[in-house]
């Protein structure tokens, strides 16, 4: 220790801060854990990623490899259809760490998946709206009334709707809400199965670009929608320089991203096997700028979970803050 401490004088502030989070870390594993289970610190880390957002980039630019490599630690990466399922695969113990919209945390916390918030990036509300077919007659939220509409059960766009239907003063429970993944609501949407889609980007800019939909309403004023990093607890209590060296790849890719429209469009298209002009759409609506999840963010998330709980789309009533890591990175 002290020759830690001494070699901490010499690298400045950067160093004391991390024996400082490293003490605390230390802490917080022994508060967390009984005698004799602290959990090994893992070689290999397991990302779920979906279709869009900074995970995508960080996977197609292999930055996060490269740097992990050096300290003998592999990456293995799976992609998940929507946030419900990514969070289920992390309570399970087949992830250690993923992204999701505002939604699948909650339902997954009032679930007892035993799960922290890790980051999140900037609001980007425009990244999700409910369509319609280019040609339907429902020209408002209030035309929804009575009307089917195909959703993703927890994901970030449930969120959404129940604010969109709020706004328009119409009952959650005065539509009918049809619950499918991504891919069986564009083929419903495509049918005219249902009469409108709540949906997230990349899949909206494909109903735009290829189905010519027809954007009721986006989030703007409606939803924060915010992108969350999140870790199974026992990961995060054991692999902490890890899950650092992860989020600091994130903030590098991100700032990346931002300069580099052009170039996130080419990975995003050879990532997800999108045509480039609707990678292109998605992109454009992106947020960047990773950070810690803030006591503000904390309070927005907690309204969103009170509102499930009022509406019993969750069992229970949940305290978001019990979700927060117990440690700083």
């Amino acid at each position: 220790m002290t020759h830690h401490t001494r070699h901490t004088h010499h690298t400045g502030q950067r160093t004391a801060r991390r024996l400082t989070l490293g003490l605390l870390f230390a802490a917080a594993v022994g508060a967390g854990l009984p005698a004799g289970a602290q959990a090994q610190a893992s070689k290999e880390v397991r990302i779920g990623y979906q279709k869009y957002g900074t995970l995508t980039l960080l996977k197609g630019r292999a930055t996060l490899e490269a740097r992990l490599a050096q300290k003998g630690i592999t990456v293995k990466w799976t992609e998940f259809p929507a946030g419900p399922v990514l969070l289920e695969g992390l309570n399970v113990g087949s992830i250690d760490f993923g992204t999701v919209g505002e939604a699948p945390p909650i339902f997954a916390q009032a679930a007892g998946a035993n799960l922290v918030y890790v980051g999140n990036e900037p609001p980007s509300p425009a990244t999700e709206a409910i369509v319609v077919p280019k040609d339907s007659a429902i020209r408002s939220l209030a035309d929804l009334k009575g009307k089917k509409i195909a959703l993703n059960k927890g994901s970030n766009v449930h969120y959404l709707l129940v604010k969109a239907l709020e706004k328009a003063g119409i009952d959650y429970h005065d539509v009918q809400t049809i619950f499918l993944p991504p891919a069986d609501a564009r083929a419903s949407f495509e049918r005219g199965a249902v009469d409108a889609w709540a949906i997230w980007d990349p899949f909206l800019a494909a109903a735009e670009k290829q189905l010519g939909a027809r954007v009721l309403a986006d989030g703007k004023g409606l939803v924060a929608n915010h992108q969350f990093y999140l870790a199974a607890r026992p990961y995060a209590q054991a692999n902490q320089e890890t899950l650092r060296i992860v989020l600091d790849e994130v903030a590098k890719v991100d700032d990346w991203g931002r300069k580099n429209p052009k170039e996130v469009s080419a990975i995003l298209s050879k990532q997800t096997g999108l045509e480039p002009a609707v990678v292109e759409l998605a992109a454009s609506r992106y947020s960047y700028g990773v950070k810690p999840v803030s006591a503000e963010v904390v309070v927005e998330q907690q309204k969103i979970a009170d509102v499930f709980a009022r509406l019993k789309l969750i069992p229970k009533t949940i305290v978001v803050k019990d979700a927060q890591l117990p440690f700083k990175l």
